[in-house]
Parts: structure tokens; C-alpha cells; sequence
């Protein structure tokens, strides 16, 4: 079966709101096995939608609507549909009843307006909404499905799960969908596409998409198949081998972010961490401290924007600031190192750079940054130069200074992983 979403509301085509229903639609779909060809935003215009709704129904078997289905005047997804199909739009008592026993449990009156909310396309099915006033709708016709769903995610998702899985379920057939990801660090998109393409390309029932985001690189791998065991054992195969070639750039397999990476090894070396940042504005101690239960491993950090902070907080000494600069590889060096032994961590961060847009230099340009990473075994940094805006530069260095703590744990294991395999 295949599908497609159309979201509507002209709110949707400005930059103020973001079509988050179809995201969830497009997941919920494909777990079905129904695969979904094209998303259309269409503004709250009759005309607009009727050609919508008529082209989608020209080229699949499964239109899902989210949106439209409210009480004022420019909500028309139902009157759009119910024309296309030459049906009737009747009152329907127990909608009716259902939204004015909403109202009295609000302790409100029903407005007037909100009457055409109980108007249904004759022939369709009511999709019950307890979260709110519109009910969906489902409708068969001319061998055709469509699914009509009210616009707030929260009213949309509930009634998706109770009434629209477990009536495609029904319909759909055998064939799911199958999926693995990995997650790259320090790699770049071009690079990484050349080591692993002899290993995809083969594999032509395969979808692999590389996606580039700041900081890493996603692998998606996804298969149409009647047989789960069969596709599982491809995709574990093609999982592996991508996994061998790009040796230690996979962060994870399973969907983690690299903070939830990170968060996992310092809890398993029973680790601890603390953060002294300057340019990143305290975004690494965000990060970190999102993982829920971080305070068993996130100590505290400091944002030691000023030079005066970098010395009162982090004991960076004035003379190394004054003959090296406040970013260098010295002073992010001096920030792990007295932040860690301050607060009295396992390993201290310290982050130093131009985020930009300006402050930059020839010597030192925006994007440049400094990172240093300071243990019991001594204190590593890296210099780096990160292209993009200011909100760009900050997440990347982020990125590569949690990207620096997984890789000093992938360190300490080993030797504990050589005499495993020895004994």
C-alpha cells in the first residue's frame, strides 16, 4: 500500500510553524509496511485542497489528512472531501452530544460555531477524539482510503494509535518496513561515502540515505521486505561491515545521541566530569546534563567567558593568557585541567575559541577553537577550524569535545579487551 500525507493549514506555509504530523504519520505508516511517496502542505484555501485531495487520490491507494477539521470558517478539509466525493455533509447527533458534554465538563457553553464540527460526509466513519472537539474521520471510496485527522499533534497522535493503526492493520499487507542506523563523528560526508559505497551499492532493495548534520553523519539503512528474518540478516550484515570500515568514527548503532554515548561510559567507569567553557556558553553542560540522572556523573561546569573567570574559576594563570591568547591550545589545556581539579572530577573539559561573527583574527579567524581534554594519564587538546555561523561553530565544538571523552573510555578499554581475548 502506498500513501500519501497532506497537511493542511496556511499557518504551515509560514516560517512561524513546522509540520511536525507528518513526521509522526510517515513513522507510524512505515511500521505498517505502507510506504508514504509524498507530503503536501496546502493552505486553508477550498480550491487548493480540492485539487490536493483529487491528485493524491489519482496516485495511491491511502490519503492521510492532518488538519482543517475545526469550527471557523476556513477549515474546509471536510467540505473539500465530502465535493470530491459527491457526498452529502449530515449532522451527526452523537458527535454533537460528545462535544457539548466536552464543553460542560469545561464548565463552558458551546459556541454555535463549533456545530460543524459534527457535520460527516455521508458513508464515513467517526474516529472518536476525547482530547478534543474535532472527531477524525475514515472514508472508503472508489477503492480509495482516506483518513481524516484533526490538526494538534496531541489529539492527532492518540487518535492515530486507537483508531487508524489497528484499521490499516487490517489492510496492509505482509510487507514491513526494516531499518538499521549508525552515527559518525569526524568524518567527512564525501570521505565516508567513498568507503562505504562499495559495500551499499550492491545491495539495490537496500535504501541507503547519508544524511550530514553539524557535527556527524547519519547512515540510514531501510528495506521493503514480506521476510523479517531475511532482511534482518541483510541489514545486520551491511550494519557490520560499515561499522569494520569506519572503524572508530560510529558513535552508535542504535539511534544515540553522542551525549547519551558519553553519558553511558562515564556511568559504566564509574566516571566522573566537569566543564570550562568559553565559547560554547555552557552548551556541553546543557548536553550533558539532559541525560536524565546526570548528576551521578556531571559534576558542575563553568562559563569562563571572560579572561577575569578563566583565572578566578579555572586557575588559568594571567601570563599564559597574556602570551598565548585566550584561545589556544594552552589555556583550553589549563581550563580542563583546573576545572577537573577544582571540582575534583575524572576528566575536566575546556572549550576556548571565536564563535564569530566577528572577534575573529588572520592568526586566530572565526571558527577557530581549542579543546582540551584533561585525566589521571594527562591532558590532550585539539585545534580546530569549524566552518558555519556562530550557533553552527558552538555545536560542533561540542560535538568534538564529547566526541574527545568517548574516545579517551574507547582508549582505556582496550587493554581490558586484549586480556579478555587472551585469557
Amino acid at each position: 500500500m502506498k500513501a500519501e500525507i497532506i497537511a493542511v493549514g496556511s499557518e504551515l506555509l509560514t516560517p512561524d510553524r513546522l509540520d511536525t504530523n507528518s513526521l509522526f504519520l510517515t513513522a507510524e505508516l512505515n511500521l505498517l509496511g505502507i510506504e508514504v511517496l509524498r507530503k503536501t502542505i496546502v493552505g486553508d484555501n477550498f480550491e487548493r485542497l480540492r485539487g490536493a485531495f483529487r491528485e493524491a487520490m489519482d496516485r495511491v491507494e491511502l490519503v492521510v489528512s492532518c488538519g482543517g477539521l475545526g469550527p471557523t470558517e476556513d477549515d474546509l478539509t471536510r467540505e473539500a472531501v465530502a465535493d470530491i466525493l459527491g457526498r452529502k455533509l449530515q449532522p451527526n447527533a452523537a458527535v454533537l452530544s460528545a462535544i457539548e458534554a466536552r464543553f460542560r465538563r469545561m464548565g463552558r457553553t458551546m459556541a454555535a460555531v463549533n456545530a460543524k464540527q459534527a457535520q460527516v460526509p455521508e458513508g464515513a466513519t467517526v474516529l472518536e477524539n476525547p482530547r478534543g472537539t474535532a472527531p477524525g474521520l475514515w472514508i472508503e471510496a472508489r477503492d480509495r482510503v482516506l483518513v481524516l485527522l484533526p490538526g494538534p499533534p496531541k489529539e492527532l497522535e492518540g487518535m492515530v494509535r486507537e483508531h487508524v493503526v489497528p484499521r490499516l492493520a487490517r489492510l496492509s499487507p505482509s510487507l514491513r518496513v526494516y531499518a538499521r542506523e549508525l552515527r559518525v563523528v569526524g568524518m567527512p560526508e564525501s570521505d565516508l561515502d567513498q568507503r562505504i559505497a562499495p559495500i551499499y551499492k550492491p545491495h539495490s532493495e537496500v535504501q541507503t540515505t547519508i544524511l550530514a548534520a553539524p557535527g556527524e553523519i547519519q547512515i540510514h539503512l531501510r528495506m521493503w521486505s514480506s521476510d523479517s528474518a531475511a532482511a534482518g540478516r541483510l541489514l545486520d550484515q551491511l550494519q557490520s561491515s560499515i561499522a569494520m570500515v569506519l572503524g572508530d568514527a560510529v558513535f552508535t548503532t542504535n539511534g544515540q545521541s553522542l551525549e547519551d554515548v558519553v553519558a553511558r561510559d562515564l556511568t559504566l567507569h564509574h566516571a566522573t566530569i566537569a566543564t570550562a567553557e568559553s565559547c560554547t556558553g555552557g552548551l556541553l553542560a546543557e548536553r550533558l546534563t539532559r541525560i536524565a540522572g546526570s548528576s551521578a556523573f556531571f559534576l558542575g561546569g563553568a562559563v569562563c567567558y571572560g579572561n577575569a573567570m578563566k583565572i578566578a574559576w579555572a586557575g588559568v594563570p594571567p601570563e599564559m593568557i597574556e602570551s598565548h591568547g585566550a584561545v589556544s591550545g594552552e589555556v583550553a589545556a589549563a581550563l580542563a585541567e583546573g576545572i577537573r581539579r577544582n571540582v575534583g572530577a575524572t576528566l575536566g573539559v575546556g572549550i576556548t575559541g571565536v564563535a564569530g561573527p566577528a572577534g575573529g583574527s588572520p592568526e586566530k579567524p572565526v571558527g577557530t577553537v581549542h579543546i582540551g581534554l584533561a585525566s589521571d594519564s594527562g591532558t590532550k587538546t585539539r585545534a580546530l577550524l569549524l566552518p558555519g555561523d556562530r550557533e553552527r561553530i558552538r555545536w560542533q565544538a561540542s560535538q568534538i569535545a564529547l566526541d574527545m571523552v568517548r574516545r579517551h573510555f574507547l582508549r582505556a578499554a582496550r587493554p581490558a579487551e586484549r586480556d579478555a581475548a587472551k585469557g
